[in-house]
């Protein structure tokens, strides 16, 4: 009997996605939009985070927020009434991620042309959003203090694959046994490059700097 045969079936979908990827961030350059892609668990308060920058950015640069969920719009309005800013959602039919071709989709239904920056709120999960490429220009993830300082050794791929990471909530810190030196050190273990900010997107802390760092690399990709 001839043996079973096997098709690699995940690394031909990644390689697949991988170069839709490029494609799109090739396309997104020569029209000068950048577009961010953020990561986190639910509950992170990455919809929060959001609507203090937007509010810091939206008098200086073009922006739209695409909010991926299964289902549900709650965050896409939440968005728009507190920001004013354009705001999609994009139903994932199920899947706990979004690859290249959905946020190219999603896109479609945004005005490029009047547009400087594309924030792409992804599926809260600290695995499958950070399998895939959506073809962003840079990715950031946010973590919370009450998930614990060693998240980094627990997920490493989503924190390899990070340009920023926010650690949200910091004015619970003293409620919570959390060691922001050691996460520093386990961030740094997976990802050296990874730029590390402390936030408080209840308080406003530390938002004036993530905001600026946004704005640095949106004007950086237009050049």
């Amino acid at each position: 009997m001839d043996p079973v045969k096997i098709i690699e079936i995940k690394k031909s979908v990644f390689a697949d996605n991988d170069m839709d990827a490029d494609l799109l961030r090739k396309e997104l350059k020569q029209r000068g939009v950048f577009l961010l892609n953020i990561m986190s668990s639910p509950g992170s308060g990455k919809t929060t985070t959001l609507i203090r920058t937007l509010n810091l950015l939206k008098d200086r640069i073009r922006i739209a927020v695409m909010e991926a969920d299964i289902d549900g719009d709650v965050d896409a309005v939440k968005i728009r009434e507190a920001t004013g800013i354009p705001s999609i959602q994009l139903h994932t039919g199920g899947m706990c991620h979004l690859d290249a071709e959905m946020t190219r989709q999603g896109l479609a239904h945004i005005d490029l042309d009047h547009t400087d920056l594309v924030i792409l709120e992804n599926v809260g999960n600290l695995v499958c959003p950070a399998e895939f490429d959506t073809g962003s220009c840079a990715n950031a993830m946010i973590l919370s203090v009450p998930e614990g300082d060693d998240k980094p050794l627990k997920y490493p791929l989503m924190f390899s694959v990070c340009d920023l990471v926010l650690i949200n909530k910091t004015d619970v810190l003293q409620c919570f046994d959390f060691d922001m030196d050691r996460c520093r050190k386990y961030i740094r273990k997976r990802n050296p490059r990874a730029k590390v900010l402390p936030v408080s997107a209840r308080t406003g802390d530390g938002i004036d700097a993530f905001a600026g760092w946004l704005l640095e690399k949106v004007n950086n990709w237009k050049q």
